[in-house]
């Protein structure tokens, strides 16, 4: 007796071809994203993560990752302005919960609380929002070290009262012992433009190809179809 097995894959090339364009459009779109997060204070870069079986399903075995390392650091006219110099996040919360940033552009309400530009809540390593023990005359009078420790100097006795410690976790939300936070500065994204265009290249010379084996199948089965039509 003689057992034969095996596994037949038969596909259309012109599928082929769809379904390849489809993951090169997805690839260029990721490297549209970094180039236009380059500006962006706080942006990572996000970089493509493609299947080996991409092949077959297209675009759904494309996943992304983010990219860790630290951006450019330049200095900022605003003392509320925090870069952090090592891996991690700042703590933020909102209606929506408790999210993640590296964008320290902070600033103060009429209560004294720290917020982020958008009106979150910046939480401290215990948890909870920052809140100033006195509202003080000008932002110059807050004063952060780089183990994230926020101090306000109060304007009757000129003593610096402590307000908390601004809470810097990791992508897994465990405290960072030593962010190393920078005050007065700003943390741009860590994307190289030059990198992301010459990753681009090969994917439009990719696509451009399976869009030319595109048109040539198309263009013999719409030959195959009218010498069809005229036989019968």
């Amino acid at each position: 007796m003689k057992i034969n097995g095996g596994i037949r894959y038969f596909e259309r090339g012109i599928d082929l071809s769809i379904r390849a364009m489809q993951v090169q459009t997805e690839l260029m779109s990721i490297a549209n994203e970094n180039i236009i997060g380059f500006d962006k204070i706080g942006y990572q870069r996000q970089e493509a993560v493609v299947s080996s079986f991409s092949e077959f399903i297209g675009v759904n075995g494309i996943s992304k990752t983010t990219d860790t390392k630290i951006g450019r650091i330049a200095m900022s006219d605003n003392p509320l302005d925090f870069a952090i110099a090592t891996e991690g996040y700042f703590q933020t919360e909102g209606d929506d919960g408790i999210k993640l940033t590296r964008d320290g552009r902070f600033k103060l309400d009429k209560y004294g609380n720290l917020l982020t530009l958008d009106d979150r809540r910046v939480l401290s390593n215990a948890g909870m929002p920052i809140v100033l023990p006195t509202i003080p005359e000008k932002v110059e009078d807050v004063k952060v070290d780089e183990s994230g420790l926020v101090k306000v100097l109060d304007k009757n006795t000129g003593e610096l009262l402590l307000a908390g410690h601004i809470g810097v976790v990791d992508a897994n939300g465990m405290i960072v012992m030593e962010p190393q936070i920078k005050q007065g500065y700003n943390e741009y994204s860590n994307v190289a433009l030059q990198n992301e265009f010459m990753t681009m290249m090969p994917i439009i010379r990719n696509f451009d190809a399976n869009r030319q084996l595109f048109m040539i199948q198309n263009q013999n089965l719409q030959k195959v179809i009218s010498q069809l039509g005229s036989a019968s």
